[in-house]
């Protein structure tokens, strides 16, 4: 978890220096037989950052599984993909995970999950509980069979995944969940009988009944003082919120630092880390401002344009330096890496969907491996076997020069960190 620099006055502060994400260390490095490896060259390579760069993963499903229809296309997405990224979200929607009742497709994301974390990513599932991409076979039943068929299958993919995926939105889009008329479904009468509240306990009790030490998230698109009196009525009941999830799909347009802060400062004021779990802005022409759910806006083209996306990479490392800047903020997922097969046909992602990088692909590696990431760094130790360096908060591996092993040391804590590591075979 992130830890949070606390101003004079207790407050968060945003820094633009993000002193609060990096650590000044010093490391006493050991060979073998706990003699210090006193005078010798060394090398510092970052390895992990501690910061959650995250995109969802439901393209690289089928490559996952061995079933991809465009094994090249896909590929180079892949290798785009973790380029970048360290942090995946998969698709757990009730209705196209177990579009037959009785027969969810548990191993397909299973592999899925298992082949990004294998890969050094963390994952999460997205959702255990929302009212939209419901199953057709829970219309027409009783709400109290349809809580219970709810209950259970929260039940039954935490405790599949545990171990493999511990984290999930437990519960999405609550605001609006038991007044929702969009689309016929057997969730929202169920949230209106028993309440936002309720329903929310049944999503976090369930799931960590299961998996006690699972990283459950309240995520919601509605950044109005609906979704703070929610929370203060679910903190109020005893329920507790592990991270608090933020959408910030910009479809009609970027919101701005002044915006963003603004946001971050009203939800930090509960001392949970912020996770802003979809992101999407529009390398084209943006959505008008007069549509009200972005579902209703349906064209036949919305196509990536030269203007757009040199508009695009600005407010993607201007939105990402806002985040960074705030201590409260350890996660951010952008919602989909290419254009070919974003949510409303948007132009809204990283890649062109030939899967060319736009500029705003380029521009977010250069801050997440080149800013933000320590290069591999050539160093001395001193005559006491230690070395100096500074570094984001993440892991690090210290190589001598002339090989004999590696130590593996993470910074956790930001400000002045003292470390002991010893040499072990690679």
């Amino acid at each position: 978890m992130t830890s949070l620099f606390t101003a004079p006055d207790g407050g968060r502060t945003p820094d633009p220096g993000l002193a609060h994400r990096r650590a000044d260390a010093t490391v006493t490095l050991r060979g073998p037989d706990g003699a210090p490896l006193a005078d010798r060259d060394v090398v510092v390579r970052q390895t992990r950052h501690e910061f959650l760069f995250g995109c969802i993963g439901f393209d690289l499903v089928d490559l996952a599984n061995g079933a991809s229809q465009d094994p090249e296309y896909d590929g180079r997405l892949a290798a785009a993909w973790f380029d970048v990224f360290n942090q995946t979200t998969l698709p757990f929607y009730w209705g196209t995970f177990e579009p037959e009742r009785g027969a969810p497709q548990t191993e397909r994301l299973l592999r899925a999950a298992r082949w990004f974390g294998e890969r050094g990513t963390v994952v999460k599932g997205h959702p255990l509980v929302w009212h939209t991409v419901q199953p057709g076979w829970l219309l027409g039943l009783p709400d109290a069979e349809v809580e219970r068929l709810q209950r259970e299958r929260i039940r039954r993919d935490v405790a599949a995944f545990r171990g493999v995926i511990d984290t999930w939105d437990a519960i999405n889009e609550v605001v609006i969940m038991p007044v929702f008329t969009a689309e016929e479904n057997a969730i929202t009468p169920l949230a209106r009988r028993k309440g936002r509240v309720e329903t929310i306990r049944m999503a976090f009790e369930e799931a960590r009944a299961e998996n006690p030490g699972a990283t459950l998230l309240l995520n919601d698109f509605d950044m109005s003082t609906a979704y703070e009196c929610l929370i203060e009525a679910v903190l109020e009941a005893g329920i507790p919120i592990d991270r608090l999830g933020l959408q910030s799909h910009m479809h009609q347009g970027y919101w701005g630092e002044e915006k963003t802060l603004a946001i971050l400062d009203r939800f930090s004021r509960y001392n949970i880390p912020i996770h802003f779990t979809e992101t999407t802005l529009m390398s084209g022409d943006v959505m008008p401002q007069h549509v009200v759910d972005l579902n209703d806006w349906q064209v036949e083209s919305w196509p990536s344009t030269p203007e757009g996306e040199e508009r695009q990479a600005d407010e993607v490392e201007r939105h990402y330096r806002t985040l960074l800047s705030h201590p409260s903020v350890e996660a951010m997922t952008y919602w989909g890496l290419s254009d070919r097969g974003m949510w409303l046909g948007a132009p809204g992602g990283l890649l062109r969907a030939d899967g060319s990088p736009k500029p705003a692909f380029t521009r977010l590696r250069e801050l997440v491996k080149g800013e933000w990431w320590l290069p591999p760094t050539p160093l001395r130790t001193d005559a006491e076997g230690r070395v100096r360096f500074s570094g984001f908060l993440g892991d690090y591996r210290i190589e001598p020069a002339d090989g004999g092993g590696a130590a593996e040391v993470t910074l956790a804590d930001p400000g002045a960190t003292a470390r002991n590591a010893s040499l072990s075979p690679r």
